[in-house]
């Protein structure tokens, strides 16, 4: 049976991942078992809360050496916090060590405007990814977060958003791919993104 494996890791937001596939019929598995992401065909490293407790708790459970090998050979994405934790580290609550596949850092968006961010904004494509294939340029996903991928490498910036200041709104190199946004709650945007991405696998 082939199937994306989202990996439960003790943070939430793994039922609404799984749901979006399954409205475009793709079968998901939410595991945390290494085994099972070996099989899988792709991974999806979903994730709401603060960077530490989830790095922390990925690296207890070895989830987080499973990912990073995973992803050599096969499509991962992060979303929200998910492609936080790509990066080389975070610096919410305290500083703390990513998986390092994205080069960059997860800090507070340097804005004047409210935070945490939450609503719909544009899309620009800096470096255009199969992520955003059919995408137009200028629509519309949903974010809710206050620290963003910050000091990251333009060649690995494929998504950009504006609040008061730039923000990465998603990222690759090779086959790790991140969301700041959610694609899961984003509508027929975010649908196509995750069409986009399990296309991958084939």
């Amino acid at each position: 049976m082939s199937y994306i494996a989202v990996v439960d890791y003790g943070v939430g937001n793994l039922k609404s991942v799984s749901n979006a596939f399954a409205y475009l019929g793709i079968e998901t598995k939410i595991t945390g078992d290494p085994d099972e992401l070996e099989l899988a065909q792709a991974i999806v490293l979903p994730g709401v809360g603060a960077f530490p407790d989830a790095a922390e708790k990925l690296r207890a459970t070895g989830l987080d050496q499973s990912v990073v090998k995973q992803g050599r050979k096969k499509p991962v994405l992060g979303i929200c916090l998910g492609m936080q934790l790509l990066l080389d580290r975070g610096e919410e609550v305290r500083p703390c060590p990513g998986l390092g596949v994205i080069k960059g850092v997860c800090a507070r968006i340097p804005t004047e405007e409210k935070l945490p961010h939450i609503g719909w904004n544009s899309l620009t494509f800096p470096n255009r990814s199969p992520l955003f294939e059919g995408v137009d340029e200028g629509s519309y996903v949903y974010f809710v977060h206050s620290f963003s991928a910050q000091h990251t490498d333009p060649d690995q910036v494929s998504a950009v958003s504006q609040y008061g200041v730039p923000v990465i709104a998603a990222v690759q190199n090779g086959n790790f791919f991140g969301c700041q946004f959610h694609p899961e709650k984003s509508g027929e945007t975010g649908l196509a993104i995750l069409q986009n991405f399990a296309g991958l696998t084939r």
